[in-house]
């Protein structure tokens, strides 16, 4: 059996689960923002889109998908980052897959030499993907924690030149999950620098992208800054993005990887004995889906009006930052993150995320601790009843 699963650790949500099981909730009706599942309707174009091209089933997608599919990516690419039209390939930078999570962990085992040594860092906390991959790739984990003296961005600053030899892949997230954090081109023209010194890969988590709170301002992307920083073939950056979160669509599975043209060849020979190809009914929705910008600035405009409320609500009795991008809060909690989910259920049936189960103890704390995440996923009025019962809470200890 491999070595690595004597490394995993339960999934945040079976630990939550386990919590759950020994608390009998409120009676009253259950508000769940514990998970990262948009609540937001799938755009009806997008479902058109799917029926339309259902026939699609009785054939075997293309590793590679639809020509006509990373045409749309392409597209969407330059015109979201700025790249140059010349700049990037739709053969050769770009591979669609099925969902960023399967691709953020096969990345990992295609690319890691599994020497005594490797190392992969992320940030922390994190998404737990990363640290299977890892561990199952057969690499060790370097914690790099978010703390919110450094505004919740990984602090890479007191890296040892040691970790870096050994680093093989650097995960990033940006927009940050859970802190909703934004990495900035200063610091991505650091960490471009340090890959090219130490020679390891830079994998960017951008699900996230496309949710933000200042229209004027999207989160810049790993390819822009690269382009920026006069990495014009984008050499040892792989970025992931996801139509999950943009369109309201998590049950299609649909995203893409884009790069350097030495790793989408490999990556791409990996996924023909992988086995993951995108459906072709879904890659012809995922078309229009890439094409079309109206439906994601209303999507951003639904978060926002959330945000708004909920902070109204929480700012006065909790520690709470609005953050740059994404759909979660990372208040700071009272008391134990882990007890003050459980009363959150038992007083008031409302279901949070503990931030320690997200985290892991690294340079003597855990990131998590005392931390909750709040998916702002469901309906506007539930998010604020959900935090007035959490201000209850708040207000009762």
């Amino acid at each position: 059996m491999n070595p690595g699963f004597k490394k995993l650790q339960p999934y945040p949500f079976e630990e939550l689960a386990r919590l759950q099981a020994a608390i009998t909730p409120a009676d009253m009706p259950a508000i769940d923002l514990s998970i990262g599942e948009p609540k937001h309707p799938t755009p009806p174009f997008i479902l058109d889109s799917l029926r339309d091209n259902l026939n699609g089933a009785s054939k075997y997608p293309s590793t590679r998908g639809t020509p006509a599919l990373r045409a749309a990516i392409r597209r969407w690419l330059i015109q979201r980052f700025s790249l140059p039209d010349a700049g990037i390939d739709s053969n050769d930078h770009i591979l669609p897959v099925t969902g960023t999570r399967e691709a953020l962990f096969a990345f990992a085992q295609y690319l890691i030499d599994p020497v005594d040594d490797a190392l992969v860092l992320t940030g922390n906390p994190f998404y737990q993907i990363y640290e299977g991959a890892a561990f199952l790739a057969g690499a060790g984990i370097h914690y790099v924690n978010c703390l919110e003296n450094n505004r919740f961005i990984p602090d890479f600053s007191g890296i040892d030149a040691g970790i870096w030899d050994r680093c093989q892949l650097l995960y990033l997230c940006s927009p940050n999950n859970p802190c909703g954090s934004v990495i900035d081109i200063d610091t991505y023209r650091t960490l471009l620098q340090l890959a090219e010194k130490h020679d390891f890969v830079i994998a960017a988590d951008e699900c996230y992208s496309e949710i933000y709170l200042d229209e004027g301002a999207p989160p810049p992307g790993l390819l822009q800054a690269a382009m920026a920083c006069g990495y014009n073939d984008f050499r040892r950056c792989m970025v992931f993005h996801s139509l999950s979160k943009r369109s309201n669509v998590p049950g299609m599975r649909s995203g893409f990887v884009a790069g350097d043209a030495a790793l989408i060849e490999k990556f791409y020979l990996y996924r023909t004995y992988h086995g993951c190809s995108m459906a072709p009914y879904a890659q012809a929705a995922s078309i229009v889906a890439w094409d079309d910008e109206e439906h994601v600035r209303d999507n951003r405009e639904q978060y926002r009006r959330k945000f708004d409320a909920v902070l109204d609500i929480l700012s006065p009795v909790m520690n709470v930052q609005r953050p740059s991008a994404g759909f979660y809060l990372w208040p700071e909690t009272p008391v134990d993150d882990v007890e003050f989910t459980r009363l959150l259920l038992e007083r008031q049936n409302v279901r949070v995320l503990p931030g320690s189960f997200m985290s892991r103890r690294a340079g003597g704390i855990n990131p998590g601790s005392r931390r909750i995440r709040v998916a702002l996923v469901a309906s506007l009025d539930e998010c604020v009843a959900a935090a007035e019962r959490i201000r209850y809470v708040v207000e009762s200890l």
